[in-house]
């Protein structure tokens, strides 16, 4: 009888074992090789900042296309899910939840905008999914979020660019000017800031709307003032008729722009009021001049070419951040699998990625990953932008 019970327990134990190992390489084998791997992306591709959006969205779909072109990530296709948030947070928020609970998602890219970015990381924070943001402002990753980084150069960096040539040519007064957007008040809040470093006088401080279309009342109170040059913070359109209205004043003071200006499509805009603006931008919009030598030279040029020629428009900033934020996150797919906490190390371990914005070195003091060394100082001239010679 004992014997009967003793082999039974051994074929139970056996039976169960069997199960266990079976079940434990169904699960490994199932996270190990998933059908596709998806990751979101959401983007201003429609409203006010189409033009940051839409280049945006083209390059995902780009690289997205590429990757499954060459047999997918480790063999396995991307399935890409982009929404268009048309700049508004609150779309932002529900495209992101959707992402996040419908579609199960991996990892995001985007917003487009810095407000829409910071209305969203409170979400992704709490759903521990990594997000690599084409949104500029320096609040986005400082204080450092834990799942959220940035491809975009600093409004803190453009801005202590921008002051660097001041100060070497003897700017000392100035009026800014800004969009009431994210990147707006985030970049006004740097001038602000950093004005006294550089020995630098505010003597004026006016703001717009993002759907203002006369900006002569602001001018027209900086023209009383002694500013020797008038730095303009803004992403949406309403930069360009900053320029305009100047012109129309007879305003012949140096106009300063921010990095939001990376789109030769403003320049198109502005008309012959463009001519002349300074701002700091990424070496992707004077991609002709850059030094053979120069690291980032190869990856600008292959951008450049692949995206001109697939959509027969030039290439832009945006669209660019797009590019290095797709690629970051391909590299750590690569590495970690479908797994969200290894991707998420992954990004914040990467090294001398050679981006279109700059030679990204994150961190876990640093999720942006980029010095002021990552723009140039370009200057628009004869319609084209140029890199201006300090």
């Amino acid at each position: 009888m004992k014997k009967i019970v003793t082999m039974i327990s051994i074929l139970a134990f056996l039976a169960v074992a069997a199960f266990t190992v079976s079940a434990s390489s169904s699960k490994s084998e199932s996270k190990e090789k998933p059908k596709s791997y998806k990751i979101g992306a959401i983007f201003a591709i429609t409203g006010p900042a189409s033009w940051l959006g839409e280049p945006e969205r083209n390059t995902a779909q780009m690289v997205a296309d590429m990757v499954n072109k060459d047999g997918g990530i480790n063999g396995i296709p991307i399935e890409l899910i982009i929404e268009d948030t048309v700049g508004d947070a609150t779309k932002t928020v529900n495209a992101v939840k959707k992402l996040i609970n419908s579609d199960k998602v991996i990892g995001i890219i985007g917003s487009s905008r810095s407000g829409t970015t910071m209305a969203i990381i409170p979400i992704v924070e709490k759903a521990q999914i990594p997000l690599i943001s084409c949104a500029a402002a320096e609040t986005i990753v400082k204080p450092v979020k834990k799942w959220v980084f940035k491809t975009p150069q600093s409004d803190r960096d453009a801005v202590i660019r921008i002051y660097d040539y001041m100060k070497k040519h003897g700017i000392t007064k100035i009026a800014i000017m800004s969009g009431t957007t994210g990147f707006g008040s985030a970049g006004r809040e740097q001038l602000k800031k950093l004005a006294p470093e550089y020995g630098i006088t505010i003597v004026a401080d006016e703001t717009y709307g993002p759907k203002d279309t006369d900006m002569t009342p602001q001018l027209t109170k900086i023209r009383g003032t002694d500013a020797q040059a008038i730095v303009n913070w803004s992403i949406v359109p309403a930069q360009v008729i900053v320029a305009k209205n100047m012109r129309q004043l007879g305003m012949h003071m140096q106009l300063f722009l921010s990095h939001g200006f990376g789109n030769i499509k403003y320049v198109k805009a502005a008309g012959e009021a463009a001519e002349g603006i300074i701002f700091p931008g990424g070496r992707l919009l004077a991609v002709d001049t850059v030094p053979d030598s120069n690291p980032q030279k190869k990856v600008l040029v292959q951008y450049k070419k692949l995206y001109e020629e697939r959509f027969n428009e030039p290439v832009s900033t945006f669209g660019g951040h797009a590019w290095d934020a797709m690629w970051l996150m391909i590299n750590a797919i690569k590495k970690a699998g479908a797994d969200k906490d290894a991707i998420r190390d992954a990004i914040e371990n990467t090294k001398n990625f050679i981006g279109t914005g700059g030679v990204f070195n994150f961190s876990p003091e640093d999720h942006n990953g980029l010095t002021p060394e990552a723009f140039e100082m370009l200057i628009v001239k004869n319609g084209h932008f140029t890199v201006l010679e300090e």
